[in-house]
Parts: C-alpha cells; sequence; structure tokens
C-alpha cells in the first residue's frame, strides 16, 4: 500500500486548502474502525472520511455512501459532544509521519471557546484516531483505547497525556536536498529516509537507469524525490492508480512507479478522489472474497458429496445389471433339485444353456428349494434396483449440474448484493442452512439486474448473474422469438439475444450469432479456453420441468456454434 509518507504529505496540503474554516456540522461513525464527517465551506459541502483500519487507514475526502449503525458507537457520540458547530483552524501533517492533525476551535458546554485536535495515525495494524484538548495535551478518548498492557511505552486512554509514536532515527523526507547522496538499494533508502514507501524506494532508483550524466548519479535519487514534492507543492502532481485487467487496483501515488507500467492507470483530478477509488474498489474486491469464501466451501462440499453419491450409485447399477447370474442360478437348481445333498455349500450341474459344468454356491442351512428361491428373489430385487439406481443417478446428475452452476455463479459475483441472493437461492433450495431469525433481516426481493451488452448491428444481449435471474430472463422477461444461448454441456449463465418484432433467428448473420456465443462462452466455467462449445435455440423451445431448481431447463431445435470467449469491444478471453 502506498499510503506513505509523501501521500500525507499530499493529503495534507489538499485538505488544508479545501477544509480549513469549515465548519463541522455532523459526525457519524459508520464502521467500529471509521469516521465520517460532514463539512460546511465557503466552497461547498464536503465529506471527510477517515479509517484506522489496519488494511485500509486513511484520510480522504469522500463522494461514497455509507451505512450508519442505527445506534451511534461511543466515540460517535464524544465527538459529536465535542467537535459538532466547532471550526477547523488548520490540517497538517507531523514531521514526516503518516499523522495527519486537524485542529478544531469549538465550544464547550459552558460556552467558552477551546481548542481541540483529531489526530489520524495511519500506521497499519497501529492506526488509530484520538481526540486530544490542546490546553492540557491530555487525551479525550481515542476510537481504539490502548492500555499499558498492550503497549507499555504509549497508552491512548482518556486523561492519559498524549505522546507520539516514537521517532525513528531517520532523515525527514523534507530535509532532503539535491546534494543529499541516498544508497543505490530500495531497502538502504527506506532505512535512510523517513516516510518513504518501498514503491517510491523502487522509483528513486530506477531514476538512476534512466539518467545520462554519471557524474551526478550519486544524487539522482534524491533529486527525484524533490521533483516528486516539487510537484506536489505546485500543484501539478497528478494521482493516478494502477489498476489489474479486471480493473482491482494494485497500487496508487501522486507520481509515476515505472514497475507498474504494463497496468492500467487511472488518473484524477485530486488525490482524494484518487485514494477513495482505490480503497473503494480494493475493499470492494476483498469484501466479495472473504463473503464469498464460506459459501464456495459449503457448495463445494455438497459437490463432493453428490460426486462420491454418484460413485457409489453407478458402482450399484453396474452391480444390479450383472444380476442375470442369479436367474441362472435359481432356474438351474429347480432343474436339478435331486443332486443338491442336505448341508452342501455348492453344487455343480451342467448349465443346459451352454452345456458347460457350473458351479453353484448354496446356504448349507437352507435346502435346494428355498437357495433356489433366494437367487430367483435377489434377481427380482436387482431389476428392481435397476430402475430405481436409475432415477437416483438421473437425479443426482441434475443435482452435480446445478451445484457447479452455482460455484460457476459464485466466482463470477462481483457484489456482496449479488452474492447474498446467490445464498438466498440456496437457503431456498436446501444446500445453505437457513440463518436466525435474530439475525436475519427482511429483504425485498432483489430486482433483476441482468448483463447488458450491444452486439455491432445495435442488437441488445441480456446475461443472467445467477440461477434465479436465468430463470427470469428466461421464462418470464424473454419474448418466444428471442434467441437463447448457453454453453454445451458446460455451468455458465443464461443468455438472451433480444429480437425486435418480426425477426427471428434465420434473419440473424452468422458473425452476429458467433458475436452473442463469445458472450456466452466468457460469462461461463470456460471463459479461459478457446473453440468453446455453445448452444442456441430460440426460446419458445426452451422449457422448465416441474420441480426443477433454479436455472435449470430443456430444450430441443438447438444448434451448436464454436466460439472464443470474448465480450464485445475487447481483444479475447479471460485468463
Amino acid at each position: 500500500m502506498a499510503y506513505d509518507g509523501i501521500i500525507t504529505y499530499a493529503a495534507a496540503k489538499e485538505l488544508r486548502e479545501r477544509i480549513t474554516l469549515g465548519k463541522i456540522e455532523k459526525v457519524y461513525q459508520p464502521g467500529p474502525e471509521d469516521l465520517l464527517v460532514h463539512i460546511h465551506t465557503a466552497r461547498g459541502n464536503v465529506r471527510l472520511f477517515m479509517s484506522c483500519n489496519s488494511q485500509s487507514a486513511r484520510v480522504c475526502l469522500t463522494e461514497g455512501s455509507y451505512t450508519n449503525p442505527e445506534q451511534p458507537p461511543t466515540f460517535c457520540m464524544l465527538l459529536r459532544k465535542h467537535l459538532q458547530g466547532g471550526r477547523i483552524t488548520d490540517v497538517r501533517q507531523k514531521d514526516s509521519e503518516r499523522i495527519i492533525e486537524i485542529d478544531i476551535e469549538a465550544q464547550n458546554e459552558l460556552g467558552f471557546s477551546v481548542c481541540r485536535r483529531l489526530i489520524v495515525e495511519i500506521m497499519s495494524k497501529h492506526s488509530n484516531i484520538v481526540l486530544i484538548d490542546l490546553e492540557t495535551g491530555k487525551i479525550i478518548d481515542s476510537i481504539k483505547r490502548i492500555s499499558i498492557d498492550v503497549n507499555r511505552y504509549r497508552q491512548l486512554l482518556p486523561g492519559v497525556i498524549y505522546q507520539y509514536p516514537p521517532a525513528q532515527d531517520k532523515l525527514a523526507f523534507m530535509d532532503v536536498t539535491e546534494e543529499t547522496v541516498l544508497p543505490h538499494d530500495d531497502r538502504a533508502i527506506m532505512s535512510r529516509v523517513a516516510g518513504i514507501s518501498p514503491a517510491v524506494s523502487r522509483e528513486l532508483l530506477a531514476s538512476c537507469y534512466t539518467s545520462h550524466d554519471a557524474s551526478v548519479l550519486s544524487v539522482v535519487p534524491a533529486r527525484r524525490l524533490l521533483e516528486i514534492l516539487h510537484s506536489i507543492e505546485d500543484g501539478s502532481a497528478k494521482p493516478r492508480v494502477y489498476a489489474d485487467s479486471d480493473g482491482t487496483p494494485r497500487e496508487f501515488h501522486v507520481t509515476d512507479l515505472s514497475e507498474y507500467e504494463g497496468l492500467e492507470t487511472l488518473y484524477f483530478d485530486t488525490l482524494s478522489e484518487c485514494i477513495d477509488y482505490y480503497f473503494s474498489n480494493r475493499e470492494a474486491s476483498n469484501l466479495v472474497r472473504q463473503k464469498s469464501q464460506p459459501l464456495l466451501k459449503s457448495v463445494q462440499a455438497s459437490l463432493s458429496k453428490a460426486l462420491l453419491k454418484k460413485k457409489k450409485l453407478s458402482e450399484d447399477l453396474l452391480n444390479a445389471e450383472n444380476s442375470d447370474k442369479y436367474r441362472l442360478y435359481g432356474e438351474l437348481l429347480t432343474a436339478n433339485l435331486h443332486l443338491v445333498k442336505p448341508g452342501a455349500r455348492s453344487v455343480t450341474v451342467i448349465n443346459y444353456y451352454d452345456g458347460n459344468e457350473i458351479s453353484i454356491p448354496l446356504d448349507e442351512k437352507t435346502g435346494a428349494s428355498a437357495n433356489a428361491q433366494r437367487y430367483f428373489k435377489k434377481y427380482s430385487k436387482a431389476r428392481t434396483a435397476i430402475h430405481e439406481k436409475q432415477a437416483q443417478l438421473e437425479d443426482n446428475d441434475s443435482d452435480i449440474a446445478y451445484l457447479e452452476s452455482v460455484i460457476q455463479n459464485i466466482e463470477a459475483a462481483d457484489s456482496v448484493p449479488l452474492l447474498e441472493s446467490i445464498r438466498d437461492e440456496l437457503e431456498q433450495t436446501g444446500y445453505v442452512r437457513r440463518r436466525q431469525k435474530a439475525s436475519q433481516r427482511k429483504r425485498k426481493a432483489a430486482k433483476p439486474e441482468p448483463y447488458r451488452y450491444t452486439l455491432s448491428d445495435g442488437t441488445q444481449v441480456l446475461v443472467g448473474r445467477n440461477n434465479i435471474e436465468n430463470d427470469w430472463l428466461t421464462m418470464k422477461h424473454a419474448s418466444k422469438t428471442d434467441i437463447w444461448m448457453h454453453t454445451k454441456d458446460i455451468p455458465g449463465s443464461h443468455v438472451i439475444v433480444k429480437l425486435e418484432d418480426g425477426r427471428n433467428v434465420n434473419d440473424l448473420p452468422a458473425d452476429l450469432i458467433y458475436e452473442a456465443a463469445s458472450i456466452a462462452a466468457y460469462h461461463s466455467k470456460a471463459s479461459g479456453s478457446d473453440n468453446v462449445p455453445v448452444d442456441y435455440v430460440p426460446v419458445r423451445y426452451v422449457k422448465k420441468p416441474n420441480g426443477a431448481k433454479p436455472g435449470m431447463v430443456i430444450f430441443t431445435h438447438n444448434q451448436t456454434v464454436y466460439v472464443t470467449p470474448k465480450l464485445p469491444g475487447s481483444s479475447g478471453s479471460k485468463n
């Protein structure tokens, strides 16, 4: 993460210009480690977001929406008491550290003017937000209280004199000059200069490789650092986010980071917009991943059970299909009762079907006739089992197909609400235990929002995001003349190609069929493959059997094309 001392310096400068003299109107605490402050300024209302979460500590202005708890936490109520109605007098960075101080002039309960300082410490797992009284230097409270049991050097408790984190024996990046000689090793630079992140230290070294003047090579890293700081001072710095091909943010900063040149670069007008985009999208990706893992694990366990059941049913079916020998044993025993001696464990008789001798095992405790009847019963039971096992195997295969489709939907889910709808679906089908009523909130049925694409001729294509949405899309939303597509024998989404009135599948050029089929292949388990088979058929030939699980349909009159997974306007398949 690039929220280093340089980013803190730039953020403090931006906030000082934007919110100084602003009036604090409201204070919220949407999360245990987050604060949202509404500020009225001469240039309009803004919202300041602060977080001391170990994975996403930051300070920035935000346009995002946050859900506040019904009952404000204690620390939120305390800030409302001490800061609401106050005016911000200054915003600064503490030395070269990742600490931002916000000075506020407010009124106490007696109406006297008092000075408070809100300190945001951005220090990974040690991050915190502390409110102190400037006159006494004592802590009023902190969002995370640190007792002597946790830290013997520095406690963050109400009434304790506030102490800054221990200073490091490093050169502040603000004290670097053009003649400062920095080591030619990224770790050594971080050990020498305070407030430098690993990405920036590597960028300073990269400037050495592009320099053609050997005489100044030793001071090139320092001069590159000063260029970054000057760009922040004169406002020419361009905040940017480096993102993967799927849009997941990898890094951000106010300067070029040459090691990320191969990634997509997104530029922003302000550092707050950059920071807010980076953390919001990264947190969303992480949250989706965290939420999906338990659900995925549960479905994969059900799939493993279904596959094991299929193996056992197949073995039982194979044994049942080999039951003709029982009928033969029964017939031969009935024809040769006189050859069976009392207490015999087996008898050898002539198989009158082929003329060869055959040995028949016997139960020595019963007579010949009883043994014959036992074999007839075993044969009859096996024949009955064939029909039962076949029916069970068909049902089990349907379960496997359904679970594989759910796994594909979970892996493709890109939002928490979508995962929640998949969980609701699994609760309805009985694969996931229903949540306790005490923790279960009544939610309105999610409005279907399928993916939408436009083909090269303007034809609209809709893609279901989960099985319930697949059912709605195919059975309720699509017209009978629309085209239905799905990967052949591969888990994937239902795809509907919307046709105008009067058009049918024969009116679609082959290139449009292939273009739409490429979308269906992209939204399937085979999205990383080539030459993927995709079935397509008019919706009128797609039926849903009674009692079928969500997303499960049968169809006829289908045709098949082979395509490479691709979305309109993209160059290839997913990796």
